[in-house]
């Protein structure tokens, strides 16, 4: 661990205390003067303080006469909750804070993670550079402005890519096999660490397909089969130790496997109109329809206005989804089974008229949404920033806004571009870029909604490897341990 110690030296302690510092100015900003609710907000809240003060994981039943052991959420953030309704009450300032300070946490690690990557005389100059974009990055320091498991989950997110980065290049690196911890112990301490962020977010186990990936490009060759076992099984025993409580308990008080949470996070015996969704994806591509449509659909009549061109393919099928809405959903916000199975027929004759529309056109821009959508849900800005001239024309607060968030976007992703093609060579690089891709096509091909903030734990791998531009010399390097 010496040469970490080694890059803590005046310059860069002095640079951590003020990138820190203007760091928690900002997320104090959106924690004083930006705080938001989310609808998922309430029910985190009741979880985690029935935690406290029933130790039970459950909700109260509509008429609030009883909890109900449940599923619905992975337990880590309820946790993250309880504990801190022991030291400072039921107190949205307190968790708000806690959250700003966990978020700088994550810029420490971002920071890490990038020296990590760097070449031994850039080593420094790369930390301090990654201190500074993790800092400032506004993306992650305003959700520390909501009770949602963004800042969290992005927290440790960063810690086990951190860890899994240590490990590959140990493994890969002769001068460093001697060194401990192993290389063995860091692949079982990642796959922990990716267990323990699954019980904050639960499509994180995707993490894994990472070095799942780079190892078996690493070493396809028969010769190199036992390593490549033995690193999997670690990393796969390490994410059960993590998730085995929460599935014992899953086990005990529910009676059934489940080592995450369901798919559709719904509420127990809840009805999932699956084939409605299945429609969804054939067309839904924008965070706007996301709002208009899914987060309306349990709670309010869908109007046939709410949904775009695109939903349909002629007006025959506009007015078959108007009639089935009008009939089967508006008074009751439920489809019943018969009605979705006509919805997944719908899905089916879409993607049989367009199968490239539904396999890729609208996967890819669904990633487009999840990354470049003006990151402003959480603003009190729509920021609407396109089409340009026209915004530009009707200059205000919401198009500098949206403006600015696009561009920082566009920044951020440029430089990690550049930095990843510079320092390719450099062992650890193709992990983070293949973790970012991977998820990013995950969350586009099979997350039900399209919401951005659900590729925010990709952040740190982002500005870790934007980092790497100021960067320089020689590619293959001890890493730093």
């Amino acid at each position: 661990m010496g040469p970490i110690r080694e890059l803590w030296n005046r310059k860069t302690r002095k640079h951590l205390a003020f990138a820190l510092l203007v760091g928690l100015a900002l997320r104090l900003f959106f924690v004083f003067y930006l705080p938001t609710l989310d609808i998922d907000t309430e029910l985190y809240k009741e979880l985690g303080q029935n935690l406290l003060v029933h130790h039970a994981y459950a909700y109260e039943n509509d008429a609030g006469t009883a909890l109900v052991p449940s599923d619905i959420r992975v337990p880590g953030y309820p946790v993250f909750l309880g504990v801190l309704y022991i030291f400072f009450g039921d107190s949205q300032r307190a968790v708000l804070i806690a959250q700003a300070f966990v978020d700088l946490g994550t810029c420490v690690l971002i920071a890490l993670l990038a020296a990590s990557l760097a070449p031994e005389r850039s080593r420094q100059r790369v930390l301090i550079a990654a201190l500074w974009l993790g800092a400032t990055c506004p993306f992650v320091a305003n959700y520390a402005a909501v009770e949602l498991t963004e800042v969290l989950a992005t927290f440790v997110t960063a810690a086990a890519l951190l860890v899994l980065v240590w490990a590959y290049r140990r493994e890969l690196e002769p001068a460093l096999a001697v060194r401990k911890p192993s290389a063995g112990t860091l692949w079982f301490l990642g796959g922990v660490a990716v267990g323990l962020g699954s019980l904050v977010r639960p499509e994180t186990p995707v993490t894994l397909a990472a070095p799942a990936v780079v190892l078996a490009a690493q070493w396809y060759k028969p010769s190199d089969w036992t390593r490549l076992l033995r690193a999997g099984v670690l990393l796969a025993a390490g994410l059960l130790v993590a998730l085995a409580p929460w599935a014992a308990r899953n086990w005990i008080t529910l009676h059934k496997v489940q080592f995450l949470t369901a798919r559709y996070v719904q509420m127990p015996g809840a009805y999932i109109p699956a084939g409605f969704y299945a429609w969804t994806r054939t067309w839904l591509v924008t965070y706007k329809d996301d709002d208009a449509v899914l987060n309306r659909l349990e709670v309010e009549p869908l109007q046939i206005e709410y949904f775009p061109p695109s939903a349909f393919d002629s007006s025959e099928e506009r007015a078959r989804v108007a009639a089935l809405l009008e009939d089967q959903h508006n008074e009751s916000f439920t489809f019943s089974p018969a009605a979705d199975a006509q919805f997944a027929e719908l899905a089916r004759e879409r993607t049989a008229r367009h199968p490239l529309r539904t396999y890729l056109i609208v996967p890819f821009r669904r990633a487009l949404t999840l990354w470049f959508t003006p990151r402003t849900e959480l603003l009190p800005y729509e920021g609407q920033w396109w089409p340009l001239i026209r915004q530009w024309s009707d200059y205000d607060t919401d198009f500098a806004v949206g403006a600015l968030y696009v561009a920082l976007n566009l920044i951020y992703a440029g430089l990690a571009l550049a930095g990843a093609y510079s320092m390719r060579k450099q062992r650890g690089v193709a992990l983070l870029a293949v973790f970012v891709i991977i998820r990013t096509v995950v969350l586009a091909y099979e997350h039900f909604t399209v919401e951005p903030r659900f590729v925010l734990p990709c952040i740190p791998a982002v500005l870790a490897l934007a980092a790497l531009v100021w960067a320089s010399g020689p590619r293959k390097e001890a890493p730093i341990t």
